[in-house]
């Protein structure tokens, strides 16, 4: 069957929620590529090819109404491919370091049934794996990788407020859902004003890239 291009914006999706924390690591835009490997396992669980992500400021950035990042989803691959596949290999996190590499984000995989954690953002101060994040995040064995995407960071851009008010936006927890032409105003503004796959500047948390996260109780910890 042949779609026409309203009927194929229908059919993708837009799912938009609320960048809490944003160290460069979820999603993780560096080595000219955007990855979301981490976190969001209900997104990751249902986003494919052609639907987009799009990461809104909350109160804590001082970014309510901006767009932190916006990707749009060109593969769903498995931890165990982002692991093995020497072309993301960069995003292996690094330590000691570049703070890009500290961020890396390419951290799982899966090796006789058991799942695997390298020292990164999400495993304890001394490196060791850190058994809630890996619960947390394994709970879906799927990696979004988009070669076509926008990263604004700490330079979050103003959505216009026609746009947020047509879908209904609020700034609250958990994402949301949006059919692809309800969501095309906001598509269209970004990309026509934005290039992609270039990075407008560092997130808002990158000087604490050091620093470790714990879904137990949400929160981050010391460096290390």
């Amino acid at each position: 069957k042949r779609f026409c291009k309203d009927e194929l914006l229908d059919m993708a999706k837009l799912y938009m929620y609320v960048v809490d924390r944003d160290f460069g690591f979820a999603p993780n835009p560096f080595h000219g590529i955007c990855t979301l490997a981490t976190c969001k396992p209900r997104i990751r669980s249902v986003a494919k090819n052609s639907d987009w992500i799009v990461g809104m400021g909350g109160t804590r950035l001082n970014a309510v109404g901006r767009c932190i990042f916006a990707m749009k989803v060109s593969r769903s691959i498995s931890f165990n491919e982002y692991w093995t596949n020497p072309s993301y290999g960069d995003k292996r996190p690094v330590r000691n370091g570049s703070l890009k590499m500290i961020v890396g984000d390419n951290i799982y995989h899966q090796l006789h049934g058991e799942w695997h954690q390298l020292d990164s953002h999400h495993s304890h101060p001394d490196g060791s794996p850190n058994t809630h994040n890996v619960t947390n995040d394994t709970q879906t064995d799927a990696v979004l990788v988009s070669d076509h995407f926008f990263y604004f960071g700490s330079a979050a851009i103003e959505i216009p407020a026609s746009i947020l008010q047509s879908l209904g936006y609020e700034n609250r927890r958990n994402h949301r859902t949006f059919d692809g032409t309800v969501a095309q105003p906001l598509i269209s503004f970004i990309e026509e004003n934005f290039s992609p796959n270039r990075l407008l500047a560092d997130p808002f948390d990158f000087d604490a890239a050091s620093s470790r996260y714990s879904a137990k109780d949400n929160k981050v910890t010391a460096h290390g």
